[in-house]
């Protein structure tokens, strides 16, 4: 069986006909990582700074050691249309001496030689894991520059060690809305029009190639969550007749906070995959579209999804009864890919994800084979053991999964922050299925595979 499972993590594994907790009750997750497993669901920051770093001019300050600072824009794929400053961080690099005495007075100095010298309408300040050991009251600090300077100056909470990345983005969203609360008061919602895009992050392009949808079919689109988002675009949020969510980990609690607090619906949505676009883009239109916007969307759609599916069947015949195994961050994300492969008529046989929820693997069984084995939270030897176990031919994941596929001498598509071309919208579909197709049928693994024992 080769590598075997912690016991304490047996209850995050499961499959359809074989259950490793056995007690019928379904997969334990969103809870702390196994100590010793090597988790790679990533600390609070991380969340923190996944959903906050694509506001094109916003300013982004690190309360801590200069190596926090390091996750910025070089591992970060989110593109701009505006300013260019999020792809800097700022960092009032917290030594031994500040450990000691406190760093509060680094940090006020770190933000008034920004205001100094960048003139800034909105700065985050993230407390990271030392800050939360010696407690600086970086929220006093930030009220204090917000009195000053008469900027948004907005601490966010996260030291790592409180939490997950789930945390993250919470604290993430609730940066947020301490950022549009102060205007929603001036919205008359008679007059909200439009929908604000949620958890979608501009990588490479797919933000522009869903707003192009959009506005092809009529609906305006007001603020996007935080894709090319600016302080102007986000302040106007409130506006919105509807919210859409597609990484709902990200973003759900952001669109439940709207929702109780200006009373603005909101739907979760799917760009990946003809089926999950072309439902998405319907589901939008009939919910806040009339007559003309909805004709004007089924036409759209039916024709988009046609060229698709012709597309899809060139392929067809190159890629069906392979195997495939999926990890990534959220699960709603997952549950397109596996229909993105059956699209392609390719099974999935491992399916995991850091940050899924009981509804989103309820949903992942619905949609997989028996004996496909199903992962929350997974660790590099979980995934090794059951990728050969179930003879994957592909892995799709993010590129801290990718050294290990190469060295199984299985295929590797690169699905997560990282990427180049865009995976989202019909246009995504071809560039998905070529990239799978000539990584899937590449001549090499015919010589990588006998050499690792496969």
């Amino acid at each position: 069986m080769g590598t075997e499972v912690l016991e304490e993590r047996k209850k995050s594994i499961l499959t359809k006909d074989f259950c490793c907790s056995g007690d019928g009750s379904g997969i334990s997750c969103e809870k702390a990582s196994v100590s010793g497993s090597v988790s790679q669901r990533a600390c609070v920051y991380c969340g923190a700074r996944v959903v906050l770093n694509p506001i094109t001019d916003a300013y982004h300050i690190v309360h801590g050691p200069i190596g926090c600072a390091s996750y910025t824009w070089d591992i970060r794929g989110s593109l701009t249309s505006g300013s260019t400053i999020f792809r800097n961080s700022f960092s009032t690099d917290l030594r031994e001496r500040d450990v000691i005495f406190g760093g509060a007075k680094k940090l006020t100095a770190a933000i008034d030689e920004i205001v100094q010298q960048e003139s800034p309408r909105l700065i985050f300040v993230y407390a990271t894991c030392i800050v939360g050991v010696i407690g600086d009251d970086v929220e006093a600090v930030c009220r204090e520059a917000e009195e000053k300077y008469g900027i948004r100056v907005i601490a966010v909470k996260a030291p790592g060690f409180s939490g997950t990345k789930t945390l993250g983005y919470k604290m993430a969203c609730n940066a947020l809305m301490q950022l549009i609360r102060p205007h929603a008061g001036q919205v008359d919602k008679t007059k909200r029009h439009g929908i604000n895009i949620l958890g979608d992050f501009n990588l490479a392009g797919e933000m522009w190639i869903i707003q192009n949808y959009f506005k092809h079919i009529g609906i305006d689109v007001i603020s996007t969550f935080t894709g090319d988002a600016s302080y102007d675009t986000l302040i106007k949020a409130p506006t919105a007749a509807l919210n859409i969510v597609q990484c709902a980990g990200s973003s759900a609690y952001l669109a439940n906070e709207m929702e109780e607090e200006f009373g603005i619906p909101f739907l979760k949505v799917s760009f990946f995959g003809v089926e999950d676009t072309t439902n998405s883009l319907l589901r939008v239109a009939y919910a806040i579209g009339d007559a003309k916007t909805i004709r004007l969307t089924e036409e759209f759609t039916s024709s988009e999804s046609g060229k698709a599916e012709l597309f899809l069947k060139k392929y067809r015949p190159h890629l069906e009864g392979r195997r495939a195994a999926i990890y990534v961050g959220g699960g709603f994300k997952a549950i397109s890919l596996i229909r993105q492969f059956n699209e392609m008529g390719i099974r999935t046989v491992v399916v995991g994800t850091q940050t899924g929820k009981q509804e989103d693997y309820e949903v992942i069984r619905t949609l997989v084979d028996e004996d496909t084995v199903i992962l929350d939270d997974a660790n590099p030897a979980e995934l090794e053991r059951f990728m050969q176990e179930q003879h994957a031919d592909i892995l799709v994941g993010g590129v801290k999964e990718r050294p290990l596929a190469y060295k199984l001498g299985i295929a590797f598509c690169d699905h997560n922050h990282e990427r180049k071309h865009a995976l989202g919208g019909y246009e995504g579909v071809r560039n998905f299925t070529q990239e799978i197709n000539l990584s899937i049928n590449s001549p090499v693994w015919e010589c990588l595979r006998p050499a690792a024992g496969l």
